[in-house]
């Protein structure tokens, strides 16, 4: 990121840094607002390729398909990289369109890809292939050897996970439970962001219960209707004098009410300026750390160590985890 950062100017260089590493920072938390920060970013720099990737990244975080696919096409144009290929061909079966990811896990750029993106491509097609109601044959599809080596890592994980929930699909469930269980062994720190997925089969019929709770409570009610009636006679003279009590505290209530509803006014405006302020912070972190002396033989700037790490890859299983930006300010702000 820092090449293509360093040939803009140092102010502008500056806000689509800070733009962009606010988009990191909020993609897990607060997918909405990474899409607001990438957009920012794209806005001051439509031309780098770490910019649209990011816009892309951050609409298929938050769910936003069709934005996620034509950001990545421009990003892979751009860069010639493959690398969010599966991104890609999940944005497509988020778009409810299985054939379309399915071309893509099998297309040449599919070829190009290392061990770990394979992989994640596997999954895509596997939950493509559920899509279409072929679940043998997503089964069949994430049985490679990678599947039941000794080995764990957070796509392994991922893996083992996927193809738990392409054996249940399948009707395999004591299979499925052994492979769930495997994929959460292997992912012990939670870097793969792996779920017990809700057993939607599960169904509990309370009809026996509420018929034999219906007789018990009819039963109950005949035996204190009586008991009932002499309290209601006592408590009508009581009522009378609370009637005059009622009246004074009303009048109470009303001020104790409107004074409520202020308090409460006030709390959503301190909720939104803190929003704001977290918003603004962020920003104002990342351009005070990231951006260090500007070099005089470039007239660029000159940025520290805020690169995007690790493969990105998408899972029919829910969104799979995103690159981090990384600060390490070695330079003078």
């Amino acid at each position: 990121m820092r090449a293509e950062l360093a040939g803009l100017g140092r102010e502008l260089a500056a806000e689509t840094g800070a733009h962009l590493a606010a988009a990191g920072f909020f993609f897990d938390t607060d997918p909405a607002r990474a899409w607001a920060h990438a957009v920012a970013a794209r806005r001051r720099a439509a031309r780098l390729g770490v910019v649209r990737e990011t816009a892309g990244l951050a609409a298929y975080r938050a769910g936003m398909y069709a934005e996620a696919l034509s950001e990545l096409r421009t990003a892979r144009r751009m860069t010639g990289s493959n690398v969010h290929l599966p991104v890609m061909a999940d944005s497509e079966r988020g778009l409810g369109r299985p054939e379309r990811a399915l071309e893509l896990a099998h297309s040449p750029e599919g070829r190009t890809l290392d061990r770990n993106s394979k992989i994640e491509l596997l999954i895509v097609e596997s939950g493509a292939r559920s899509d279409l109601g072929e679940h043998d044959a997503a089964v069949v599809v994430l049985q490679v050897p990678e599947l039941d080596t000794p080995a764990n890592s957070p796509t392994l994980a991922r893996l083992r996970f996927a193809y738990s929930e392409a054996l249940n699909r399948a009707a395999r469930e004591r299979e499925a439970e052994a492979w769930r269980e495997r994929a959460m062994d292997s992912d012990r720190d939670g870097t793969a962001a792996l779920y017990a997925p809700v057993d939607e089969d599960e169904i509990i019929d309370l009809e026996d219960d509420e018929a034999g709770d219906d007789e018990t409570a009819g039963e109950a009610v005949l035996a204190g209707s009586a008991d009932l009636q002499s309290a209601d006679d006592a408590d009508e003279d009581d009522d009378d004098a609370d009637d005059e009590d009622d009246d004074v505290q009303d009048s109470d209530a009303d001020g104790v009410q409107n004074s409520d509803q202020d308090d409460a006014a006030d709390d959503e405006e301190d909720h939104q300026e803190d929003g704001d302020d977290l918003n603004r912070n962020v920003v104002r972190h990342v351009k005070e750390n990231v951006i260090t002396t500007e070099n005089p033989s470039s007239g660029g700037a000159q940025f520290t160590d805020a690169e995007v790490t690790g493969p990105t890859s998408a899972s029919p299983t829910g969104p799979a985890p995103l690159p981090k930006f990384e600060f390490d300010a070695k330079g003078d702000a």
